[in-house]
């Protein structure tokens, strides 16, 4: 074993609701919070929808608090959901995050593709489509947390309207940059997907104040910023790198990742990032072994799966898991699914022609009282068994 990964140990004076508090009151390239939305000024706070870990039940109290204490009036304010190109929140979703008084309190609302306004181009030909709500506000103030991105480098900052609040055109139009050398995790220096996204935001719709949080393992706030868009987001940015960026002795031949749990486990779309930091562990033509419990297979996706025999799936379904011995399983638009079952296996059928399953497949329980070397040695060869 070389080793296992978790945060390094950084020393922090405040965190929590303390955290966040103090960067409230001492808010990067902006003036002063307090000053922020005038007397009859409308403002929407941007915040994460329950893809993201961000904790707005906890930090979106302390911003309507100060807000408040400033004399900005309960109608002047609107909280905004940004589901980016992800579906839209059940009202029990949106009243989870937010929690139920200030769900009763407030007016929330998701972003809305269909009620957007074009506010102009990038000069890389990105069309800056920002929902309506937003987009008309007098003040913009953004929340979120701050973590590596596989192409925008970092989360946060000027995301939370470029693509949280957009249309699937302008997402689409910024990400096509991702395959860009620079476009990578940990990286905001000549990014081109956060260069355009950040353009956009500047020149067409400003934010007015960002208020940006760090979390740890446990996701717990152990740092937080307020302030300019970029500049309080890379000031964040850089206390991200001293608590994650992990210097290794020597690439692994197999590496062992999750996505780390809830709220990434929603569906396989979040749960497949952890695969981008997990290849800057593995060596060239190593293994990645991901460990994952998801609850939809795609954030637009209805599966359903069917054992022992095809049948018409229900009206919603817009993907099927079939047996692989099945006539129709790979019929039109499909591919191969290999089950790493931990805690059981299936005995050969003498009557079916299965030409998969070995009579050297394992009877026991796959992870039961195994050492390291005979649990990689199992793993490695369920994988072998995979069909291409």
């Amino acid at each position: 074993l070389l080793d296992i990964l978790n945060q390094n140990v950084v020393e922090t004076e405040l965190t929590g609701l303390d955290a966040v508090r103090a960067a409230l009151d001492a808010p990067i390239g902006i003036d002063d919070f307090d000053a922020l939305v005038g007397p009859d000024e409308s403002v929407v706070i941007v915040t994460s929808d329950i893809t993201r870990p961000f904790p707005t039940s906890t930090v979106v109290p302390l911003v309507l608090e100060r807000l408040a204490a400033n004399g900005v009036r309960d109608e002047q304010i609107t909280i905004v959901f940004a589901l980016g190109s992800h579906r839209s929140h059940t009202p029990a979703e949106q009243e989870a995050l937010v929690g139920k008084e200030i769900f009763e309190r407030y007016r929330c609302v998701d972003s809305d593709q269909t009620d957007v306004v074009r506010l102009g181009i990038t000069t890389q030909g990105t069309p800056v489509d920002v929902s309506r709500i937003v987009a008309e506000a007098d003040r913009r103030i953004c929340l979120g947390n701050i973590e590596y991105h596989y192409f925008a480098g970092y989360s946060g900052g000027a995301t939370a309207i470029m693509p949280g609040c957009s249309t699937h055109e302008a997402i689409q139009a910024n990400h096509r940059f991702m395959v860009q050398a620079t476009a990578h995790a940990g990286n905001v220096d000549r990014n081109p997907v956060r260069d355009d996204l950040e353009e956009g935001i500047s020149r067409f719709c400003p934010i007015d104040c960002i208020v940006n949080v760090v979390l740890d393992e446990s996701k717990q706030v152990i740092h937080a910023v307020c302030g300019d868009f970029v500049k309080a987001h890379r000031v964040g940015c850089d206390f991200l790198d001293r608590v994650y960026l992990k210097p290794i002795e020597k690439r692994a031949d197999i590496v062992i990742a999750s996505q780390g749990g809830a709220p990434k486990d929603l569906n396989l779309y979040q749960t497949q990032k952890a695969l981008d930091n997990a290849k800057n562990a593995v060596r060239d033509g190593g293994i990645i072994i991901l460990v994952f419990i998801v609850f939809h297979l795609l954030h637009f996706t209805t599966l359903t799966f069917q054992i022992g025999g095809d049948y018409r799936p229900p009206a919603g379904v817009t993907a099927v898991s079939r047996d692989w011995f099945s006539g129709s399983a790979l019929r039109g638009r499909g591919y191969s699914i290999c089950y790493v079952n931990a805690f059981q296996t299936q005995a050969d059928d003498a009557s079916a022609d299965r030409p998969d399953e070995r009579s050297n497949w394992p009877r026991d329980l796959v992870l039961d009282g195994l050492g390291w070397d005979q649990l990689q040695e199992r793993l490695v060869h369920a994988l072998s068994l995979i069909h291409i």
